[in-house]
């Protein structure tokens, strides 16, 4: 599994129209193959960070899925919303590995 975190820069004066932008996203995003683990809006710190999580079952499985978005008239009407609103100043990606399941001490040999 690979997963990708977004750091959005937003302009907060347009919170809400990045709020719609998300929530398309929440919904797309399972339709394209991955799983959305939600975003992540400011609430204390700064007022123009917010983040996003979603992973793909390999990294193959996610550029299918960007190729996919490119061919989407959805995904292409949430990105033109994005652009006229200019809710988004940046942003930028990265990929984990996640580690999922847990183990007792003794499992993991620290007993």
């Amino acid at each position: 599994m690979i997963s990708c975190t977004v750091r959005y820069e937003i302009d907060p004066a347009k919170l809400a129209d990045f709020e719609t932008y998300a929530r398309f996203w929440l919904w797309k995003v399972p339709q394209l193959g991955g799983t959305h683990h939600g975003y992540h809006m400011p609430h204390e710190g700064p007022n123009d960070i917010a983040y996003c999580h979603f992973s793909f079952p390999s990294l193959a499985a996610y550029e299918d899925y960007r190729a996919r978005m490119w061919e989407d008239a959805d995904c292409l009407r949430a990105y033109e919303f994005a652009t006229r609103t200019a809710c988004i100043r940046r942003y930028d990606r990265s990929f984990t590995r996640p580690v999922l399941d847990g183990a007792t001490p003794a499992e993991l040999g620290l007993s």
